[in-house]
């Protein structure tokens, strides 16, 4: 969709996102944003107006990114988005970044969470013998199986059997099998019984797993703590299965115009799509 063909009515998402948002008025907030169709579309691409609305936001409150993406593909993100200080969640809530202009790279990695993914991945390795597989290490590297490379790593992963990733410390595995449906794939994780290991299934037939516990939402948390601010005073916006303990966490969260309903169920307002800049419509609500 684009949004010559839109049909959505603009104005009545104002309305509606007014109706959740006008009580934070005035306050400096906390905002977790998601990335992949929120910030940006499937293609990658982000609206002149969506990099506008991010860096005036970055000004007035605190913006923090909070993605799926590997460490080296968020951080292209979190510049579009002009924060140079502050924090950014990476892999799920399993990397949290304080943004530094003084540091190495302009970050530093303050909080990682990992877990061994063996015992999972032998589960996983008899129900989805095709799968390709690839852990993410704390320094934001990658080993994957042969032939497993994905732009969302931020970088190109290292060439590993499956019985070297199983060894691994890892602060997230990805699962990718091309030939299922996600809903197939979802029957056969659901069938696995894989557990001691928190998952989301996102688009595709593709699966992240995190250390026990960990979310976007239990990062965000402590970055909260951090900055003192109230609980009432944090916004969430996404689109994903992954986002849903984040919407659920925030004072309002809101789901994405495409986002799939079972996301929407759990956000207490949704905005327009990616492709008609839904999120800018929210940051635009929140301006001081």
């Amino acid at each position: 969709m684009s949004t010559s063909t839109s049909t959505t009515d603009p104005e009545a998402t104002r309305a509606r996102l007014n109706e959740h948002l006008h009580a934070l008025a005035g306050n400096q907030l906390l905002i977790g944003l998601d990335v992949d169709g929120t910030l940006v579309d499937h293609d990658g691409a982000m609206s002149p107006p969506m990099r506008e609305a991010l860096q005036r936001a970055a000004r007035e409150h605190h913006v923090v990114i909070a993605t799926g993406r590997s460490l080296g593909a968020t951080v292209p993100i979190v510049e579009a988005a002009g924060v140079t200080r502050g924090f950014a969640v990476c892999s799920n809530g399993a990397v949290t970044l304080e943004m530094d202009p003084e540091a190495d790279g302009g970050y530093r990695i303050i909080d990682t969470q990992s877990f061994q993914p063996g015992r999972a991945l032998r589960t996983l390795r008899e129900v989805a013998p095709d799968a390709h597989y690839a852990v993410e290490m704390a320094d934001g590297s990658f080993h994957a199986t042969a032939g497993f490379q994905d732009s969302s790593f931020g970088v190109e992963a290292r060439e590993s059997s499956l019985e070297e990733l199983m060894d691994l410390d890892a602060v997230r595995v990805v699962v990718h099998v091309p030939d299922l449906t996600p809903q197939e794939f979802s029957k056969v994780v659901a069938e696995s019984g894989v557990h001691g290991v928190e998952y989301s299934i996102g688009w595709t037939a593709w699966l992240d797993m995190a250390a026990p516990g960990i979310s976007k939402a239990s990062a965000l948390d402590v970055i909260r703590e951090r900055l003192e601010v109230d609980p009432a005073h944090t916004v969430a916006v996404g689109d994903g299965f992954n986002d849903t303990e984040m919407l659920a966490w925030a004072g309002v969260g809101v789901a994405m115009g495409q986002a799939p309903q079972g996301v929407k169920d759990v956000a207490d307002t949704v905005t327009d799509s990616i492709y008609e800049d839904g999120t800018v419509l929210v940051l635009e609500q929140l301006r001081g």
